[in-house]
Order: C-alpha cells, then structure tokens, then sequence
C-alpha cells in the first residue's frame, strides 16, 4: 500500500504517468495475485515476447485490439490475424498467456489455465495500450480464438473488472469459445463465430450464453455456420487434431471477417 501512495504522486504526468500508474498498480498486489501480462516483456512482431505489438500505418492516435491465441499457443494463425488487423488500421497486441505460465499447450485441459485468469492478462494489456500516445484509449477491443475466445467472453463480464482496475473493453470477438453460463452483466458489445459442426467447442452453449447474459445497453450476437468445424478460419484443410475434426471452411471464414472487420469498424473506428 506504501508504494501505491508513493507512486499515486507521479499522476501529474499525463500520458507517461498512465504508464506509471500501471506500473504501481501491479507492485502494490500481493506477490500471488501479480498478473502475467508484463509491459516490460512487450517486443516487435515475431520477437517471440510475451507479447508482440502490430502497428498501423495509419495517423496516431488509432483504435487498438488485444489479440488472444487458443489452446495452442501463440503461432502464425494468431500473428496472420494481427497481421490483417493491422491492415484494417488498428494496433493489435498478441499476448502470450501460456509460456509465462510454465505451460505450451492446453489443448484438451483447458483449465490448466483458467479463461478468467486469461480475461484479466487481457484487460491489463488494454491498460497498457491507453497508456501508449499512439492508441486511443476510448477504442480498445479483444478479439479471441477458441481457448482465447473463451478468454474474451470472461473480459466482456462485468465482474473482470474489478481486479484489473481496467476499464471494459469497447468490443469483444470470440471466435470458436467454449461458453459456459455468464457469471455477471455484459458490459462489451460482442459478437460470437462458431460452426455448427463444431465437435470441441458446442455451438448450442454459446446460443445459451446469447440468451441468458445480462445487459442493459450492451449488444450479444451470434453467428452460426452450417457445415463449419473447430478453427474454420484456419489455412489448414480438415484434420485431426487432439481428438477434434478441425480446420478451414472457407465460406465460413471469409463471412466471419467480413462480419468482424464490420462489427469492429462500427464500435472502435467511428468517430
């Protein structure tokens, strides 16, 4: 607590003082309860950081997404998307939420690494980005796949919120989540992806999780496509992979970006 009202000084200092507001946020936690997500260990893409940062071309200061990878780990599918998200004008932020946790895969295990625990490595990430002067910090999403969309659907919660000291995201994306029973209100506007073939991930739950969240204001949508698998939007054909029939469907895969890039636009791009 001493060092949080040491560090509460600095606040004068606008964009730098974000920063160091973080910063003190995270020494005055008790050592268990220290978030993975680390500023400090933020790098270049395909720097292999615990967390690779995608910059636009486009003016300062611009929207940004948090991008969570699934139970595979950080790869190309997940820099690909960063890649994309690049292209349509946003900073995107890929954080690896497995290797600083001792783990690769939780493939099958999922709980290994709890999806609340993940919500939390995500809201922090967003907080670092306001704290960046080329990001706007009223235009911050999440965007995640499979375990990572499980992830998403927990920081869109309103009870995520707390221990971050974050404030909601502006947009959330699962792509493929597991959807357990929501827990508190909705307090991001999201949009679900996930096939009706799905044999890891039950489309069904997800319907479920739409109809019993609750909102006031925030909207909870869901697209379900006929035929497609686990990972449709991968560049992988069908295959098998930890006793799940994965891979690309295309037509649901370009359908599901161009919903994205839309559902995005409308919540992080308008001015």
């Amino acid at each position: 607590m001493i060092r949080l009202l040491m560090c509460m000084a600095h606040r004068r200092v606008r964009r730098a003082g974000a920063a160091m507001m973080l910063l003190c946020l995270l020494q005055a936690l008790p050592a268990g309860a220290q978030p993975v997500f680390d500023a400090a260990h933020v790098g270049q893409p395909g720097s292999g950081n615990h967390a690779e940062l995608f910059m636009p071309a486009a003016a300062a200061p611009v929207p940004a997404l948090v991008v969570l990878h699934g139970c595979d780990g950080v790869g190309p599918h997940y820099r690909g998307w960063a890649k994309a998200l690049q292209g349509w004008g946003y900073a995107a932020l890929v954080i690896d939420s497995f290797r600083t946790r001792g783990q690769v895969n939780v493939c099958n295990h999922g709980r290994d690494v709890p999806p609340q625990d993940r919500a939390q490595d995500a809201l922090r990430a967003a907080a670092y980005l306001r704290s960046l002067p080329a990001v706007r910090a009223d235009r911050i999403g999440v965007i995640g796949f499979s375990h990572g969309g499980w992830s998403a659907l927990y920081a869109a919660l309103e009870d995520a919120l707390p221990a971050s000291r974050s404030r909601a995201f502006d947009a959330a994306v699962a792509f493929y989540p597991a959807c357990d029973q929501p827990t508190a209100r909705l307090v991001t506007d999201t949009l679900i992806l996930i096939g009706d073939a799905d044999d890891w991930t039950p489309w069904r739950r997800c319907q479920r999780w739409r109809d019993t969240v609750q909102s006031d204001v925030h909207s909870a949508r869901i697209k379900v496509y006929p035929g497609a698998r686990h990972g449709f939007d991968s560049t992988m054909d069908l295959h098998r992979y930890a006793g799940h029939l994965v891979g690309r469907n295309g037509a649901a895969a370009q359908d599901a970006e161009i919903l994205t890039r839309a559902f995005l636009a409308e919540r992080l791009s308008a001015r």
